[in-house]
């Protein structure tokens, strides 16, 4: 059974007609799915950060200063955590210019 296995496996990679053609690279970088590979990998860690730098705001009782970071957090976080956010930023700053 296992000879037959790789002699059929021999046979199958030894016929020239069956060997595929190899295909031409695709014209440019592709991109589907960075958007996601970066809100997944950042957005953890931009959450730790920013727990870590407002509870040492809370624990000095600088509370002007931790206001304004929570505020400064939370607009940043609407880029990670607002679906496609990222591709429409990107398409209007293309937009804009000039290409298409």
């Amino acid at each position: 059974m296992t000879l037959e296995t790789i002699l059929s496996s021999v046979i199958h990679l030894a016929t020239p007609e069956l060997v595929a053609t190899p295909s031409a690279p695709p014209a440019g970088v592709n991109t589907e799915g960075l958007a996601d590979f970066l809100r997944s990998f950042f957005a953890p860690l931009f959450l730790v950060i920013v727990s870590v730098v407002a509870l040492f705001f809370l624990f000095t009782r600088e509370i002007t200063r931790f206001v304004q970071f929570i505020i400064l957090a939370v607009a940043i976080g609407v880029i990670f955590y607002v679906p496609n956010i990222i591709e429409v930023t990107a398409k209007a700053i293309a937009g804009a210019l000039g290409i298409n």
